[in-house]
Formats: C-alpha cells, structure tokens, sequence
C-alpha cells in the first residue's frame, strides 16, 4: 500500500502534493503563508482539512508530527473503541461466533470489503472530493450541482459545471473523484467520465 498524500493550497493554488514528510518540509521550510492566500492542508484519502503544528525548528516539527518507527514485536493494530447499536437478537448472533461480538463484526466488515471494493473506493472518491470541495469550492458557481453530479457518478455533468472554477482546484477535485467517474464500473448509476470536453 502506498504511503498516504497531502495536498497543500494557497488560497485557490495547488502548491504541493506529497507525503507527510515532504509537505511538513516544505511549510516549515518555504513558508508559504506569504505566496497570497490562506494555507489550507488536505488528506487526499479523506478529502479532510489537516492542522499541523509547526513551531519550533523542523526536526522537532517532524518528530512530534510523524508516526513513530514501530518497535520489536507486534505492530498495533489501533482498535478504536466506538458505540455500537443494536437489537438484543443481533448482539446474540455476534456474540455466538467465535472471538465475541467484535471479532465477528471485524470479519463481516472485511467480508463485505473484500466483496465489494470497486463500491468502497468509489464512495471513498466522492466523499474525499465532496469535503475537499465543501471546504475551499463551497462558493464557486454550481457546487451543489457538481456535488450532486458527483454522488450520482455522473462525469460529464460534473466537468460542465466546473468548467469555470479556478483549474488547481478543479483539477484536484476530479483527482480525488476520479474512481467514481471510472468508465465500467460495476455499480450503476453514473454516466462515467469519457474523455475531454
């Protein structure tokens, strides 16, 4: 698996899209605050905003900001703890499976993954464009058509009404959106994304 992305803008200009080390580097280093524009940070997995603390000189920046090197023996595996509802005849079913109740839903959740990924990575896409856009286009003309257009998968009706946003960040959009406009995708519902205007 590849190492996860950012993407920095000033304002409404791409300056630089990389992994987490380069992108620290390149805030701490170039100070882009002064390039016009408020600096926003993006996770291209999500689409999320992200804030990084960058006081101090960069190896303290990058040691308290990347993940520490995982040391002898098992890796974590970051369990989260989150609330669950369900019916009582649900938890009995969960809970007569081998490991208890989370173990099984862990399995069921990576059956379905495993079953299914084209659908995951497209509504993957789209959320991470929908936030990214909702964060720095929610302005721009047609955006909630084009956000429309998006979740119905439909390419072409999202390139005309982008076709006059500002091009980093419509460019950075249909990257992020690019496996829901995938022509061929098993999932119905969109026109695809066939090409050039």
């Amino acid at each position: 698996m590849s190492e996860p992305t950012l993407t920095v803008f000033a304002g409404e200009r791409r300056l630089l899209s990389g992994p987490l080390r380069d992108v620290l580097t390149y805030l701490k280093v170039q100070s882009p605050g002064h390039e016009g524009g408020e600096i926003l940070i993006f996770d291209d997995q999500t689409g999320r905003p992200r804030d990084f603390d960058l006081s101090g000189p960069l190896e303290d920046v990058l040691a308290r900001e990347l993940p520490a090197p995982a040391g002898p023996g098992r890796p974590k595996l970051g369990v989260v703890a989150r609330e669950v509802t369900l019916l009582p005849r649900h938890w009995a079913w969960l809970e007569a499976h081998p490991g208890g109740a989370s173990a099984a839903l862990r399995r069921l959740i990576d059956e379905e993954r495993r079953r299914w990924p084209e659908a995951a990575a497209i509504r993957q896409a789209q959320t991470a464009a929908d936030r990214f856009l909702g964060a720095v286009g929610g302005h721009l003309p047609g955006y909630e058509e084009a956000s429309r257009a998006l979740y119905a998968r439909d390419g072409a009706r999202f390139l005309a009404l982008s076709r006059d946003w500002p091009a980093d960040i419509r460019a950075h959009a249909l990257a992020l959106a690019a496996p829901a406009f995938a022509p061929g995708n098993p999932e119905p519902g969109g026109a695809g994304l066939s090409g050039e205007e």
